[in-house]
């Protein structure tokens, strides 16, 4: 199988994407439109994942890429390829399939329960009903038309949405290695402000552990990626 990566700043660590893949023996490719990568062709790549960011993806005018980022997005979903949206990546699927983006009332930061909704599908199986897993973002998707609902929190209620057998957009942040966090609280610092849903960096620290289990629960979805596309 192969995995084309998007990135979408230079510190995101897509390690727990790519040891997958490494492991599996797939090929990956990682491309960050953000800096100039080209998105053209859809022949060399199985699977699609999109990663987060810290741009919002109503912001074309800030950031001309994500015009044709959407473009690329949608013809893989038009194109039968597999999908995974992560945050910024599942806001940028939500948007380029119907449903609309927009700031949120409550920004989320920190690990934060999330309850699935009890629609079953097959990316999602195995799944807990409850689990925690890392969150930075202040924008929020409704789900576009013919998606499927499947996760939610209790500070948003879209975070989780499949759309069809091959498709997933994620609002948190399974992918998140403890590096990585430590990263973000350094340099986005200046968004640890008090709120019902953002937690502090100390309490963010004590929780790191928590991406073992993350990463685990990411594994099992990219797995049944895996096995759709070979059944």
């Amino acid at each position: 199988m192969r995995v084309l990566l998007l990135k979408h700043f230079d510190f995101d660590d897509e390690s727990a994407v790519t040891g997958w893949a490494e492991e599996r023996g797939h090929d990956c490719t990682i491309i960050d439109p953000s800096i100039g990568g080209i998105l053209s062709d859809m022949e060399p790549f199985d699977f699609l994942v999109v990663l987060g960011g810290p741009m919002s993806v109503y912001e074309e005018e800030r950031y001309p890429w994500l015009a044709e980022e959407k473009k690329f997005i949608l013809g893989a979903v038009r194109g039968g390829k597999a999908v995974l949206g992560i945050c910024l990546g599942g806001q940028l699927l939500a948007e380029v399939l119907g449903g609309k983006v927009y700031r949120h009332e409550h920004k989320e930061i920190g690990f934060h329960s999330i309850r699935r909704t009890g629609q079953p599908h097959p990316l999602f199986e195995g799944m807990p009903d409850r689990f925690h897993s890392y969150q930075w973002h202040g924008d929020a998707f409704d789900l576009p038309p013919g998606a499927e609902r499947l996760a939610y929190s209790e500070a948003c209620r879209n975070q989780a949405f499949a759309y069809g057998p091959n498709v997933l957009g994620t609002q948190f942040h399974l992918e998140s290695t403890p590096s990585c966090i430590e990263t973000m609280l350094n340099r986005w610092s200046g968004e640890l402000q008090a709120a019902p849903y953002i937690q502090d960096a100390d309490r963010i620290r004590e929780q790191l552990a928590r991406t073992r289990d993350s990463h685990a629960m990411l594994h099992g979805i990219l797995d049944r990626f895996e096995r759709n596309l070979s059944s």
